[in-house]
């Protein structure tokens, strides 16, 4: 029986912070693919080689993990004084669908460099030597962030001697600004609190702080799930118990929050809200040997994606996590010490990590205005991805 042969779809391979993903422009993608919908999906699934019983992605351009199984679909902006739209997918690595629920601020980072190095971005907006502005509207959250690119002769820089902790090697420094970060309006807290007793029937009842800054999220104190905070990859993901545990506060979480109606529908919607732990500063040995001081840093966060604790810090946790540092008595306000902040340094499984946000109370809501870190980002590979024809 005669198989289909392979296509080919031009695509780019890209590090943006601590993540990778396969970059496609909304142009280049079949033309069913250019909508959303299931051929969109099928084709991302098969590039990134899932679903995968085996955890590996073996036959495909994912890494088996949260950090490396992404997706982004780029194209020349629709809203106005915006340079570029940014659609970020999720892959599942064990189930055959994408989460479209919520935005990769690691990527974040990559999508300016990528915008401008494929045309997305007006000639007249980049310098010929300097810093561009790229203004991208990020589809998943209808949200406005602006990358900082380094441009030397008219092109992208990537190389540098900025170092960024959970990657490797230096490379040139990436500003990004997250604008109003919260929800909707500005509303941070869905249920009107800074901090809640969340009751996970079959775990405990205990204080937490859900935000929607960033991305979903729901910040609960270390001590009170039987951790100090300076756990790294090993001690939480070779645990089935403890990650099943996780997975549970994260459902009650998201239904605490107004995200799912059903604890039920938490199995399909793994990207967000996401699930992290906090706690006052203490020293640690980062994944690399690297040594942190408890002096070095406000606090101590651990955060899960896609059911396994993250090996750094998703971009957009920590968004979330400024912005719930910078509103007094929040679970990670009082971890860094309380009292008001415009910034923290937090430590996390790979050593450290330094974020800003602004925060103010409007008709007696608190809202956040914006949202700072640095990231790196470079080009891995670009050319074709190629996945066969049958796959669609």
């Amino acid at each position: 029986m005669p198989h289909a042969p392979q296509i080919k779809i031009p695509a780019t391979y890209m590090r943006g912070g601590t993540s990778k993903g396969v970059f496609f422009s909304l142009k280049d993608l079949p033309e069913a693919a250019q909508v959303a919908g299931d051929v969109r999906d099928k084709i991302l699934l098969r590039v990134i080689g899932s679903p995968d019983p085996y955890g590996k992605h073996t036959d495909g351009m994912g890494g088996a993990t949260s950090s490396t199984s992404k997706s982004v679909i780029l194209a020349k902006s629709e809203k106005a004084d915006h340079d570029v739209d940014y659609l970020f997918g999720q892959v599942s690595i064990d189930k055959p669908f994408v989460d479209w629920s919520g935005n990769c601020g690691n990527l974040t980072a990559a999508v300016g460099s990528f915008a401008i190095s494929n045309g997305l971005v007006a000639a007249d907006r980049i310098p010929e030597n300097g810093i561009a502005e790229v203004r991208i509207w990020q589809v998943n959250i209808q949200k406005t962030i602006v990358a900082h690119v380094p441009v030397t002769n008219g092109e992208v820089q990537e190389t540098g001697d900025f170092e960024l902790d959970g990657v490797t090697f230096p490379a040139a420094e990436v500003k990004v600004d997250f604008m109003d970060p919260a929800d909707g309006e500005g509303a941070m807290f869905p249920t009107g609190n800074v901090v809640d007793e969340l009751e996970v029937p079959g775990v405990g009842t205990f204080a937490a702080t859900m935000i929607n800054a960033g991305i979903p999220t729901v910040f609960v104190n270390a001590e009170d799930i039987g951790y100090n905070g300076t756990e790294l990859q090993g001690d939480i993901n070779e645990n089935r118990e403890a990650l099943q545990t996780f997975e549970t506060i994260r459902a009650y979480g998201a239904k605490r929050m107004g995200l799912i109606d059903n604890i039920e529908e938490a199995e399909a919607r793994q990207h967000t809200p996401k699930i992290a732990f906090v706690s006052k500063p203490k020293s640690y040995s980062s994944s690399s040997g690297k040594q942190i001081e408890e002096g070095d840093i406000d606090l101590l966060v651990r955060a899960l994606s896609m059911g396994k604790l993250h090996h750094a810090m998703m971009g957009t946790a920590a968004v979330a996590i400024a912005c719930a540092s910078a509103v007094p008595g929040t679970l990670v306000n009082l971890a860094a010490g309380g009292g008001e902040r415009d910034s923290v340094t937090f430590g996390h499984p790979s050593g450290t990590l330094r974020v800003g946000a602004g925060a103010k109370q409007v008709n007696g809501q608190w809202t956040a205005t914006k949202a700072s870190m640095s990231r790196s980002a470079r080009v891995l590979m670009e050319g074709n991805v190629r996945i066969p024809g049958d796959s669609i």
